[in-house]
């Protein structure tokens, strides 16, 4: 099951990705948490007591990726007439969550008690010249491939605010939490989030966050309605993480908070994978991508790579 976590900047997406990360791993589920922000603090957050790891970042190896993951797909026929959103066909390499295969081997690290990937930070060669989205195609291209099962949980922390929609990644989700605080500037992403997800149906909750009162949580009730899934308190716990004081043991955590973990992953394992609109979301938007400029870029028709006979789902992968 794939998890997205969105929100207004500061709005503490990073932690709650993390800490849902550590939750789903202390129950000894399969777990990958993946940092997909331009802000890449998400190993910090999942081992707020140790010194942070760095993942090799999918970003910096983009071209191998492609050449890993286009197989022997005879539509693809260079790593170059592969862009973010081809999408998997016969002969696509395809990857089970944390397998046994070159591209977990390289970029899966551990931080804590979770493995992690990472895009990889916006660098200095970037500056005028490139977007962060550019490096979250890695991110799209290794969904795309994954084919992830009941069980297993993919947790991305994804970029701040509405920001998420400027690719297609935003479709490669079984779930997208949106974490907003009790302020209008908190629930103002949502507004924007709730309206482009009705259009591609994609599945929203809203979880609220650094709530202090009643006031706060009817607040949030009557500016969400509905999609508020769940909140977390004010957490001395969490203060003391990111000041570098926090215990490593969940127990540790708000009584309230620690349910609050347990009702999302209730709300995920709630929402089976739909394999077929996944893939139809992906077809979408690589054929979006192919007219809009990939088409120019490489001179080819892109859409000849969509397979209208390839099945997704497990069963590709016999």
């Amino acid at each position: 099951m794939r998890v997205a976590f969105v929100g207004k900047g500061g709005s503490g997406k990073t932690t709650l990705s993390a800490l849902f990360a550590r939750h789903l791993a202390r129950s000894g589920a399969p777990v990958l948490a993946l940092d997909g922000d331009i802000n890449q603090h998400l190993a910090e957050a999942l081992a707020p007591d140790t010194e942070p790891v760095t993942a090799p970042p999918l970003s910096a190896h983009l071209g191998e990726l492609k050449d890993v993951l286009r197989g022997t797909n005879p539509r693809i026929a260079s790593r170059e007439a592969m862009i973010k959103t081809t999408p998997p066909g016969r002969g696509s390499r395809l990857l089970r969550l944390l397998g046994d295969d070159e591209v977990h081997a390289r970029h899966v690290v551990r931080a804590g008690d979770v493995p992690l990937m990472a895009t990889g930070e916006f660098e200095e060669s970037d500056l005028g010249v490139a977007c962060y989205h550019s490096k979250l195609g890695a991110v799209e291209l290794y969904l795309n491939h994954l084919v992830d099962g009941p069980g297993e949980y993919v947790v991305v922390d994804m970029t701040a605010g509405a920001d998420a929609f400027a690719s297609g990644l935003f479709t490669r989700f079984d779930l997208t939490f949106l974490v907003a605080e009790p302020t209008r500037k908190g629930v103002s992403v949502y507004r924007q989030y709730r309206d482009h997800a009705r259009e591609f149906g994609i599945r929203i909750a809203v979880i609220g966050n650094k709530v202090t009162g009643e006031d706060d949580l009817l607040f949030l009730k009557e500016e969400v309605g509905d999609d508020l899934l769940t909140h977390l308190v004010h957490s001395p716990w969490v203060r003391a993480a990111e000041q570098g004081r926090a215990q490593a043991d969940l127990d540790a955590l708000e009584p309230h908070n620690r349910h609050a973990l347990t009702v999302l992953r209730e709300a995920v394992d709630g929402h089976p994978r739909d394999w077929p609109t996944l893939h139809r979301h992906a077809v979408d938007f690589h054929l979006r991508n192919a007219r809009a400029w990939a088409d120019r870029a490489t001179g080819l028709d892109l859409a000849a790579q969509v397979d209208p006979d390839y099945v997704p789902g497990p069963t590709a992968l016999t």
